[in-house]
């Protein structure tokens, strides 16, 4: 053995050594010692005989509802003016979860980023057609709102159901998929391409933004839209993918209806609640009264009008905190 092997030796045997004597009590002498041994003893067993103390279980997450509202026919502005009026009370704590469920007037909407290339339209054709161009904060390429297409805005404070961004995403495809099984369509997700697809023809499509913990915009399902407006774009940015709807692939003529959209909704809605674990409440088609459940969000808003006028005028639509994600139609 090296002398340094030797030496190591030794240290590491007189460490041990070391524990081993600190560890052997000294024998009390004296009278005054034993006393005071028996004392230290018996501290020590009092503390030993103490119950210990019972872990408590963690606190069940709440479970928290989400109110879901038929708008029928409305206006993209209208309804993107109401998106951030709901989504700054829900980021104040003044309202809970919502869920909006409309179809819209003709329009074509660009994600935060994306490119104006992939508007094939030019702006006589659009203006000719009555379609408005807007550029919104959601993520994703450019898409196509239409009557005849279900389109669901949920405002949900993520954090408060334990959601991160992608498990919302796939929430908001399963109901995609959910709404076209219950219309008797078989539709699945697509890896690398967020929505919703009949194989390789899209038919519904994933844009959402995340503002101080509050996800607003949403999903786009072609119900009975008029697929002749899709002509207008590149769908989601992807020359040549080729858009499809419920009715197209029932063999159906696609004709707006609706009714049909209201169908759709209450289907996507139950799925959608069910894939974040919330109860629903509300009222859904047929039964829904559009105009009473815009009168009923007006009347929450006003309830709560304790924020601010600037606060009141929406969230700031590129907020510090904010994330998009989607790939749209």
């Amino acid at each position: 053995m090296s002398r340094a092997a030797a030496s190591d030796r030794h240290r590491a045997e007189a460490a041990v050594d070391t524990d081993e004597r600190a560890a052997q009590p000294e024998r009390p002498e004296g009278p005054h010692a034993v006393r005071s041994a028996r004392l230290a003893a018996f501290a020590i067993v009092a503390v030993m005989d103490r119950p210990s103390p019972v872990p408590q279980a963690p606190a069940a997450r709440q479970v928290l509802p989400i109110s879901a509202w038929w708008l029928g026919r409305t206006g993209y502005r209208d309804a993107w003016d109401l998106q951030h009026r709901l989504v700054a009370a829900r980021a104040a704590g003044l309202i809970g979860d919502q869920l909006l469920l409309l179809e819209h007037e003709p329009v074509l909407t660009l994600g935060r980023h994306s490119d104006p290339s992939h508007v094939i339209a030019g702006s006589d054709e659009l203006a000719a057609r009555h379609i408005e161009l807007i550029r919104v904060e959601r993520g994703g390429e450019v898409t196509y709102h239409g009557p005849g297409q279900l389109t669901a805005y949920p405002i949900v404070k993520l954090a408060d159901r334990g959601l991160l961004v992608r498990p919302m995403v796939r929430a908001l495809e399963a109901g995609l998929v959910a709404a076209c099984a219950a219309a008797g369509v078989e539709a699945g997700r697509r890896d690398g391409f967020p929505g919703c697809w009949c194989g390789v023809r899209k038919i519904g499509a994933v844009g959402i933004r995340i503002e101080h913990g509050v996800s607003y915009h949403g999903i786009a399902l072609n119900v009975t839209v008029s697929l002749a407006d899709f002509e207008l774009i590149d769908a989601c940015g992807m020359p040549g993918v080729q858009s499809t709807s419920i009715a197209r692939e029932l063999g159906l003529p696609s004709e707006p209806s609706t009714e049909s959209v209201g169908r759709a909704a209450a289907a996507f809605a139950f799925s959608f609640a069910d894939q974040v674990g919330a109860p629903l409440l509300g009222t859904l088609p047929p039964a829904a009264d559009a105009a009473a459940a815009r009168a009923n969000i007006e009347d929450l808003l006003a309830a709560r009008s304790g924020l601010d006028a600037a606060t009141a005028g929406g969230a700031a639509r590129c907020a510090p905190g904010s994330s998009s994600f989607g790939a749209t139609t």
